[in-house]
């Protein structure tokens, strides 16, 4: 349940500090006081999208903060720990969302920062927000199969997942078929090209990096004669006329005669020339070996210059380099062999796809099936509801037809909600009958029957009651007191019927004060109850005979309540 909601600078709101109990919330008050800004300010939290417009004026940002209490066992942790958000299911979840005045959004979950298609994620798993614009999904059939769907819970979603899986394996054989019909057309008309291309290519027996190596090669080669010349002189300036070597060794040998008489000062230095000395010799061994393998080969230069022209000449067709034009071979190789078995691969995808296609049809009529199943139980559950909601006479049905030799992302149905509203009426397309108060009920019934499988903690209705009056409000107000024993329900109303029910009344004023506009949210006692029950009842004026009706009202609605609980336990 939501426990707590703080909303600072959002609109004419300053800052308000709102705490709520289980059961029915009810929000009231004059037309423009602000009554849907506590709306707003929910959808924020549930990862709608805000705007800088919401920003009140003269300040640098909202500021939105929500407190929930949820099971240990619901599903909104898996989520939460899906993308990565450390929460403990024993603790509290906050939710913290900043709208600067600039239009950006900050969104926090648990102090852990998180983007809008991560809170949206999570709070579609804890709000559910009705306005009156969501009547409209009812008449939009194409909107009517998921319904259904989530009705059917999980049945229905594990056979849907398989035959998704089924259709997407047939549409991707479908693409992978076309690709390689055209892809062989194409190749059909390269096919002389690539012949030539394969043995021009192959018949010059490149090795990988072998350009390189020729380029190497070439450079030692083209300083033959300054690398000898120059690795002779700084052999023989070491080792072959002794003169460098001998001046050290006798350096070693007057060493060694004194070494002992300063053995501390003299072994050190020692050690350090005869290291010297090996090592300079070592060294001309090494230049010696360096020399001995210098190449004077101007053949061999030719021979590289000729192969590096050949290689250049296919770097302009081919690659940039000898990979890349090993690559491009080994490409128009695999094509010609599709081209040579394209007839045999063709029919071997298209046997695979007329296979999985008989899979995904299949598994469509079970799918089918399942729902046909679902359609008639949703329609019982909700000519049940209605019954409840003054609309006793009502006839409502889930109409499933399959579509002719054809499938969609779906499967084979095509589904839409009927109604009759009056005796001797058929059954016709809600979109077409269906009144502004029947579609309030239609899906106040919908909602209470869904409470019951998607286990969304917190329920708000936007003015669920338009378009109704007398018995059927004071229904409505019944459906939506039963409906808060599942979840904690919200509603924002203008009728007395509704409001007397509620198990928490908030009072939301406008209020001017200089050049400014504020609006207070107050939770009302019972006291309190009864005035804005009468203000509802009588509008301006409140008289002695309003504050009667109210405070019968109220008595009636406790009455009432308690019948419900009773028919509960």
């Amino acid at each position: 349940m939501l426990v707590h909601l703080s909303i600072r600078n959002l609109a004419v709101i300053e800052s308000v500090q709102l705490s709520f109990r289980h059961g029915f919330q009810v929000l009231t008050g004059e037309t423009g006081a602000g009554k849907s800004i506590v709306i707003d300010a929910l959808t924020l939290i549930a990862g709608g999208r805000g705007s800088s417009e919401w920003v009140r004026y003269g300040t640098d940002k909202a500021e939105i903060e929500a407190l929930f209490e949820i099971v240990s066992d619901h599903p909104v942790w898996a989520v939460l720990e899906r993308i990565g958000i450390t929460a403990a299911s024993e603790e509290s979840l906050i939710i913290r969302r900043d709208l600067s005045a600039q239009g950006k959004s900050t969104s926090r979950i648990n102090g852990q920062l998180v983007n809008l298609t991560m809170l949206r994620e999570v709070g579609e798993w804890l709000v559910n927000i009705h306005g009156q614009h969501e009547h409209q999904s009812l008449l939009k059939a194409e909107e009517h199969m998921s319904w259904l769907d989530a009705f059917g819970g999980v049945a229905i979603e594990g056979m849907k997942q398989q035959y998704q899986a089924s259709y997407d394996r047939y549409i991707g054989l479908n693409k992978q078929l076309a690709a390689l019909e055209e892809t062989s057309k194409q190749a059909l008309q390269m096919r002389d090209l690539y012949l030539f291309q394969v043995d021009e290519i192959t018949e010059a027996d490149l090795k990988p990096a072998e350009d390189e190596l020729l380029e190497e090669e070439k450079r030692k080669l083209s300083y033959a004669e300054k690398l000898f010349q120059n690795s002779s002189e700084a052999y023989d300036a070491i080792h072959a006329n002794k003169s460098g070597l001998d001046a050290i060794n006798k350096s070693i040998q007057r060493l060694q005669e004194i070494a002992g008489l300063d053995p501390s000062q003299l072994k050190p230095l020692l050690d350090q020339v005869q290291s010297a000395f090996y090592q300079l010799e070592d060294a001309a061994f090494q230049l010696r070996d360096y020399r001995d393998q210098i190449e004077f080969n101007p053949k061999r230069i030719d021979q590289i210059e000729t192969r590096l022209h050949l290689i250049a000449s296919f770097r302009r067709k081919y690659g940039v380099n000898v990979m890349e034009i090993l690559q491009y071979l080994h490409k128009i190789q695999d094509e010609l062999q599709l081209i040579e078995n394209k007839d045999e691969l063709l029919l071997q995808i298209q046997e695979n796809a007329n296979a999985e296609l008989k899979i995904a049809t299949s598994l469509a009529y079970t799918l089918s099936k399942q729902r046909q199943k679902s359609a008639t139980i949703l329609a019982s559950e909700i000519e049940r509801e209605l019954r409840d909601l003054q609309m006793e006479r009502t006839r409502f049905s889930v109409r499933i037809e399959r579509l002719e030799d054809k499938l969609t992302r779906n499967g084979c149905d095509q589904v839409e909600f009927l109604i009759s509203a009056n005796p001797g009426e058929p059954l016709r397309p809600m979109s077409k009958i269906a009144s502004g108060g029947e579609l309030s009920r239609i899906m106040l019934a919908m909602k209470s029957i869904f409470a019951k499988v998607d286990r969304i903690p917190v329920l708000v209705f936007d003015e669920v009651d338009t378009g109704v009056s007398g018995r059927a409000a004071q229904a409505i107000a019944e459906k939506l007191s039963v409906l808060s024993g599942a979840c904690q329900v919200f509603s924002i109303t203008h009728l007395p019927q509704v409001a007397c029910m509620a198990d928490a009344h908030y009072l939301i004023q406008k209020i001017v004060e200089g050049e400014r506009t504020f609006t207070q949210v107050e939770d009302l006692n019972v006291q309190g109850q009864v005035n804005e029950l009468a203000r509802m009842l009588g509008g301006v004026e409140i008289t002695e005979t309003t504050l009667e009706h109210a405070q019968e009202m109220l008595r009636m609605a406790n009455q009432k309540k308690k019948d419900i609980q009773n028919v509960k336990v």
